[in-house]
């Protein structure tokens, strides 16, 4: 029975912790405010993840250590590298393998598929941030101080999920009310219901050939938007969806006066064109596939209590 370390408590941390607590391990889980599932396996802490020396205290002797914490989505440039320098910082005084969250926004616009091996051009803010990210942590397994891989997913689906789609459709088609979406309504799309990526995060970290490169999220649906919330209001017995398009112009307006909504524009390449991820690798070297999506829809359709 091994030590684990994850941190965040979001719905993919909350998950990766529940996966490691019931297949028999210790999970310490660590957030600023010591919150998360409750599991006679699962240690909850609450300490700032910035702070190095008190990371490092809470992860000596663990064997793993998962990074699944995600500052505030419009402070990103500003509050990510302290948070992931001071996560590889802690993995390389421990010697705790290294095992990270991010998504495809390293890879910039893309033209078909994204794999795992694609170059990373991005030409966001964001997209930046998550490439600088990796390239350290790839450099400091380059130079042998610490075992590091990526988890790369798609937007996400799944209870207490945070996407686009869960935000801006979900909860509207759920709740009967007409939604607005700021992008193509009918392109084809990889959804990772955030329990794959718990399952792909866990399954790299128990896999020699993990270190030192990234992994795809094997997706529970290519659909369009249309098309995953027409699915997800049979799912709950709710209206036929009343789905309108955003326009830029309305996106900007909204974003004036919301500074969360007011990161959406930069990222627009990823929802007026098909996003498709191709993680046969992962799939295959890992063993990793993606749950039904009739499933994950009906985990949606439940309300929360």
């Amino acid at each position: 029975m091994s030590l684990h370390v994850v941190i965040g408590a979001g719905a993919t941390g909350s998950a990766t912790a529940r996966l490691l607590a019931d297949t028999g391990e210790r999970v310490r889980l660590v957030t600023r405010s010591g919150s998360g599932p409750v599991h006679e396996r699962i240690e909850r802490v609450a300490a700032d993840a910035t702070d190095t020396a008190r990371l490092t205290e809470l992860t000596r002797g663990a064997a793993t250590l998962f990074n699944c914490a995600m500052p505030p989505y419009d402070r990103w440039p500003t509050d990510f590298p302290p948070l992931a320098a001071a996560l590889l910082a802690t993995a390389e005084r421990t010697g705790a393998d290294y095992v990270m969250l991010g998504n495809t926004y390293g890879y910039g616009p893309v033209d078909g598929p994204v794999t795992e091996d694609l170059a990373l051009a991005a030409t966001s803010a964001k997209g930046r941030v998550r490439a600088r990210i990796w390239h350290d942590a790839r450099a400091a397994y380059e130079a042998g101080r610490v075992r590091v891989t990526e988890i790369r997913a798609s937007d996400f689906l799944g209870a207490r999920a945070y996407s686009p789609f869960t935000l801006m459709v979900g909860a509207h088609v759920l709740a009967g009310s007409p939604a607005f979406y700021p992008g193509d309504l009918d392109a084809p799309h990889s959804w990772t219901y955030t329990g794959d990526a718990a399952r792909t995060l866990v399954a790299a970290a128990s896999h020699e050939q993990s270190w030192g490169r990234a992994w795809l999220v094997p997706s529970s649906a290519e659909e369009s938007v249309r098309e995953l919330a027409t699915h997800l209001a049979a799912a709950a017995g709710a209206p036929e969806p009343r789905l309108n398009r955003m326009t830029r112009a309305e996106l900007e307006e909204i974003g004036r006066t919301d500074s969360i909504m007011a990161e959406f524009p930069e990222m627009l390449y990823l929802y007026d064109r098909p996003n498709i991820l191709d993680a046969s690798s992962t799939a295959t070297t890992l063993n990793v596939t993606p749950t039904p999506i009739d499933v994950v829809l009906a985990e949606m359709a439940v309300p929360e209590r």
